[in-house]
């Protein structure tokens, strides 16, 4: 494992890219004794840092829920980041992409809390107990790590894996409303369709991945507060992002529309 003034120096790189918009150097070729420990530890900084300079937690995401998505990062689960207030856009947002590293956009049902959920011991029906209601939304991917065959699973968790915002759409449904396994969604990017798949396609059901991340999170403390949201994960490959493009995810059962555009 690393110390912490290693880690410390690896927070300071990432806060350095943000500014300087140069991406970092993958971490395990120049840390090899770096753990998936300390990668977490690294993004606890990194956003311990950003509370400190006055952002609000705003909730959580998932990634890696799929197995195929596991097996080519070399993950035997789901990793997970934090969510801050900068990270939470609205639907038909516009974002400058020149302020973007490696952007990519994907589809997912982000859930939104209305009572507490701590584990250890969270079960399905203590998410559907807690959650106010579920809403469609896009995860705009990106990668503040220079591309390579060098990158790894530790950079993917350090750099907040991987998330560049979460875009919410507008349309709410309880959990007594629609069986989310079941909801359909699609993803196109200036009106042509790109992909499609359902929302069992992460972990069976996006509410076992509430409960998965709500025992994973109970091992550092974190309980979900009532208003926090919870992206449980894409159910298709992620699309890069061109100049000039627009998203639109659509979902079945109701669920409806969100999108997002880049300059």
């Amino acid at each position: 494992m690393l110390d912490d003034t290693t880690r410390d120096a690896i927070v300071d790189e990432l806060f350095a890219a943000y500014a300087t918009h140069v991406p970092i150097k993958p971490l395990r070729p120049r840390f090899p004794d770096i753990t998936l420990e300390d990668a977490y530890a690294v993004q606890q900084e990194f956003v311990r840092r950003k509370l400190a300079q006055g952002r609000k937690l705003r909730g959580y995401k998932v990634g890696l829920t799929s197995k195929a998505m596991q097996d080519m990062a070399g993950s035997t689960e789901p990793d997970f980041s934090a969510l801050t207030d900068d990270l939470i856009l609205p639907s038909g947002k516009v974002i400058a992409q020149d302020r973007l590293f490696s952007p990519l956009v994907e589809i997912e049902i982000a859930f939104v809390m209305k009572e507490l959920l701590k584990g250890p011991g969270v079960t399905e029906a203590d998410v559907i107990r807690a959650t106010d209601y579920v809403v469609p939304a896009l995860e705009l991917v990106d990668i503040r790590v220079e591309r390579g065959p060098t990158m790894s699973l530790v950079d993917n968790i350090a750099d907040l894996a991987y998330c560049g915002a979460a875009i919410l759409g507008e349309q709410r449904k309880s959990l007594d409303e629609i069986d989310v396994r079941q909801v359909k969604g699609t993803l196109s990017r200036n009106g042509l369709l790109e992909q499609e798949g359902f929302g069992s396609a992460v972990m069976g059901n996006p509410v076992t991945v509430v409960a998965w991340l709500a025992n994973k999170l109970s091992q550092f403390g974190v309980t979900f507060e009532p208003g926090h949201v919870i992206l449980t994960g894409s159910f298709v490959r992620a699309i890069p992002v061109r100049q000039g493009d627009t998203f639109d995810g659509t979902f079945d059962h109701g669920l409806g529309n969100v999108s997002v555009r880049f300059s």
